[in-house]
């Protein structure tokens, strides 16, 4: 059996059995088939540890169409793709290579860009919350900071979906898992304010107030804030707060978990409310809390007295 004849079904797998979502399980068939495009599609039981090995130095050459190559984490999903497609051969029994003769590269994590909690307050004080569209953008910015939502759980809020006033909701994230999402009572009083001027009843909790911005239903009834809409509001007031760092929907995810771990949270409970599988995901945030535990050391260690 060749590889492409069994793409398909581990793509129905991963999503059906698996919980990937769709754009996941889109990104595994497209990393798949450059392994197909390599090999010039091989019979699966043909597959041996020198074609791995070739197909690494093939992935470190690869050039795109625009003569980009492939980043050192992206060539890591391609083999992770690779490693998952044949545990599933496995699993069926399907003679093929170990997906254990599969060592993924070390891959050094970029520094997280976060912002201090007096640099989030500057950001909040450059908007003017005398519009309406003042209102939305103060809401989603307080909503980013107060619960770590990823922008792509953002943007498909609901009205019906946050509860102001127990300041608590569910939201299914990655892997179509639920997890409770807390906001604090700034948050919670900013989207009151906003939902209590729109002269609407559009399901949509954040709305575009440029036609071409946002997206509509089939009928055309409402506009819909894009993730990158929310990337240009959140740039734009970085640059008027004289913030030079990148800003972010995730800066705001990182500031977020910074911030509850600086103020003593402890890192499972920091994973469980954002929402990641796995706690090695979370422990990139600790050495940005380094210095913190450093000056926390110097204030309250006491030291021996000199002879």
């Amino acid at each position: 059996m060749y590889v492409s004849e069994l793409i398909n079904d581990y793509i129905e797998h991963l999503e059906v059995e698996g919980g990937r979502s769709l754009k996941t399980a889109e990104n595994y068939k497209l990393y798949l088939e450059r392994f197909v495009e390599f090999t010039e599609d091989i019979d699966v039981a043909k597959i041996t540890s020198e074609i791995i090995r070739k197909y690494r130095l093939w992935l470190n050459r690869y050039n795109n169409n625009n003569d980009e190559t492939l980043a050192t984490i992206t060539q890591s999903y391609h083999l992770i793709a690779l490693r998952g497609f044949l545990h599933y051969l496995s699993n069926r029994d399907i003679v093929t290579l170990s997906p254990d003769k599969i060592i993924l590269p070390k891959v050094s994590r970029k520094q997280v860009t976060f912002l201090y909690r007096d640099e989030v307050n500057r950001l909040l004080a450059r908007i003017d919350i005398n519009s309406d569209q003042g209102l939305r953008d103060r809401a989603i910015i307080e909503l980013l900071f107060s619960s770590g939502l990823r922008v792509s759980e953002l943007v498909n809020l609901d009205r019906d979906h946050v509860n102001t006033k127990r300041r608590e909701f569910m939201v299914r994230g990655k892997g179509q898992k639920d997890r409770p999402v807390f906001i604090s009572e700034a948050a919670a009083e900013h989207i009151t304010n906003y939902l209590e001027a729109r002269d609407d009843s559009l399901p949509p909790l954040f709305i575009s107030y440029s036609r071409n911005a946002g997206q509509t239903d089939n009928s055309g009834n409402y506009r819909r804030l894009t993730a990158r809409s929310i990337q240009r509001t959140l740039s734009h007031y970085a640059k008027l707060a004289g913030i030079t760092k990148h800003v972010s929907p995730h800066t705001m995810r990182h500031s977020y978990a910074t911030d509850l771990l600086m103020n003593g949270a402890d890192i499972r409970s920091v994973q469980s409310m954002l929402g990641h599988s796995n706690i090695s995901t979370t422990q990139v945030y600790t050495h940005v809390t380094d210095e913190h535990l450093r000056e926390i050391y110097d204030r309250f260690h006491s030291e021996t007295e000199s002879s």
